[in-house]
């Protein structure tokens, strides 16, 4: 379902992150854009920076007067041209190069991480292995249907009830890849697609062997969030349904997140995957994204309590 986009025409950034890397963010700057806190939006698996979800959220945060940045995962968001590798759900590292490049070049003094799904993954496990030692800048994190266990979830999604949703991102991870392989020739083999007929297929054929996993296996296991729940050490809202078709949060994960005192975690058993709908306000002034004002609610709750 469409958002109504109330964001401003965006600045285009394109930020270096490694060799033959770059990333594109498109950035909303309210005036004196140090002062004002500032929110990045990392999309999930397949999506970009105008996903609705991206921009439902966006909007919300431009019109409590902070400053959006929507960030395209490498390669995504039509930038295949901008990055020589592929993408995974394990590069919190872009994350991580992300926000502290950003806070050197504009002067930001107040940073939060939003993360929906893959993009939820990739904010958790750059907190968790920050730790105590994020950026000072760096106040909050929240993340919606977050994807910290990805053996299970690539199990979930397989199970016939899901074939819909498998089959839709099987679609859109098959074109990405030859995309990727006319774009940089030689680099890429799309023959090795014949192979491919499931998430984990397309994992085990494609990203483990050209993102340097020795599996799909060894891959869900790096990449998890997982690892360091029980690490992250600034205030970080989770939100996840029972009821989510294809992201599973294990028992043992679970447990970290509630032990975690800086973490408020949020199950439902209701909402689906990033969608949460609820009644819209009478007014008109809430469209019913449940989900996306719970986050910048509890972000709202995070920046007062920081400048008291």
């Amino acid at each position: 379902m469409k958002r109504t986009n109330g964001l401003p025409e965006p600045e285009e950034r394109l930020f270096q992150i490694d060799q033959d890397v770059q990333i594109l963010c498109h950035c909303h700057w309210q005036p004196e854009r140090q002062k004002p806190l500032t929110m990045m939006i990392v999309h999930g698996l397949e999506g970009s920076s105008n996903s609705q979800y991206v921009i439902g959220t966006g909007s919300r945060a431009w019109a409590r007067g902070w400053n959006v940045v929507r960030m395209n995962i490498r390669g995504c968001g039509g930038t295949e041209h901008l990055s020589s590798t592929l993408y995974h759900s394990g590069l919190s590292q872009d994350v991580e190069k992300l926000v502290a490049g950003m806070i050197a070049s504009d002067g930001l003094r107040q940073v939060a991480l939003v993360g929906f799904s893959m993009g939820g993954n990739q904010v958790l496990r750059a907190i968790g292995q920050w730790g105590t030692n994020a950026p000072p800048e760096l106040i909050a994190a929240a993340t919606v249907s977050p994807a910290c266990d990805l053996a299970i979830s690539s199990d979930r999604i397989h199970a016939a009830a899901n074939s819909m949703y498998e089959w839709w991102f099987l679609l859109s991870l098959r074109r990405s890849f030859r995309r990727k392989s006319r774009l940089w020739p030689g680099l890429y083999d799309p023959a090795l697609l014949k192979n491919v007929h499931s998430v984990r297929d397309f994992d085990e054929h494609i990203t483990a062997r050209y993102m340097g996993f020795a599996g799909a296996a060894d891959y869900y296991d790096k990449a998890s969030s997982s690892h360091v729940l029980d690490r992250i050490a600034i205030p970080t809202l989770v939100i996840h349904s029972d009821d989510d078709p294809f992201v599973v949060i294990s028992a043992e994960s679970q447990r970290k997140l509630m032990e975690n005192s800086n973490v408020t975690f949020l199950q439902t058993r209701h909402g689906g995957h990033c969608a949460f709908i609820a009644e819209p306000s009478a007014d008109g002034r809430d469209d019913g994204r449940w989900a996306e004002r719970k986050v910048v609610d509890f972000l709202a709750q995070v920046e007062a309590s920081a400048v008291r």
